[in-house]
């Protein structure tokens, strides 16, 4: 991966500048500068190239470096995979996480897959403003400041939908936490976004639900992992 010029270096630290300003003062509402390119395709010509895949997450993330690396290698692709992923954990918590920055900053990435609490995007726009998008923005510049593409790894709705909220179900929860990513993703620049939970609604519609989860109804079990790295390779990968 080459160097950016002086002229971007400039660029990626303004960048990273308003994005720490943002997330200091609790701020969502202005857009971080999409970088050039940043909504193209990622496309590699030779399957000896190896492309590098950093995961910042929780739990939702644990099976899925695996699983695409199993993936893309089905169809003649190398991936080299890092992760900083903690059960339960929330972008904010990354943010102030000295090894998830020293990971990421320290090694060539091509892709920094971005995923939030699984809770979080399907709160209200305010709430979701306070709590996800700081954390959202923080990354993505973070990541075009190395010169990668960040990506929003939208997650999927729980079997029952989310605790504590009457009459809701999967697709219910599934379609705010659409919405809630697709939100993000507009105010940090135009983000892509990997729609792993529309592959989980496919599944749900093909009478395959059941399958994509653990006991708990939350986590996914290995053909959900399965599901979510398809989905993962199709959007790196797309011809």
């Amino acid at each position: 991966m080459t160097r950016p010029t002086q002229e971007l270096d400039f660029f990626y630290q303004r960048l990273l500048m308003w994005a720490k300003i943002l997330v200091f003062f609790g701020l969502s509402s202005c857009v971080v500068p999409p970088v050039e390119g940043d909504l193209v395709v990622i496309r590699k010509d030779s399957p000896d190239d190896e492309m590098a895949v950093f995961f910042i997450g929780n739990s939702y993330s644990f099976g899925v470096p695996a699983a695409l690396k199993k993936v893309a290698k089905s169809h003649g692709k190398k991936i080299r995979v890092g992760h900083s992923t903690h059960s339960g954990w929330c972008l904010s918590q990354h943010m102030e996480h000295a090894s998830t920055l020293k990971k990421l900053r320290g090694r060539n990435w091509d892709v920094v897959v971005i995923q939030d609490y699984s809770l979080n995007p399907g709160k209200h726009e305010k709430n979701r403003r306070r709590t996800m998008d700081p954390g959202v923005q923080f990354f993505a510049a973070e990541a075009r400041l190395i010169g990668a593409i960040p990506m929003l790894y939208q997650t999927w709705g729980r079997r029952d939908g989310e605790p504590g909220v009457k009459g809701d179900d999967f697709f219910k929860m599934n379609a705010r936490v659409r919405e809630g990513y697709r939100q993000a993703s507009e105010r940090g620049g135009g983000i892509i976004i990997i729609p792993a939970g529309d592959g989980w609604e496919q599944e749900y519609r093909a009478g395959r639900g059941a399958e994509l989860y653990v006991e708990d109804g939350s986590h996914p079990s290995e053909f959900g992992n399965e599901v979510t790295a398809r989905v993962f390779y199709e959007t790196i990968f797309k011809d």
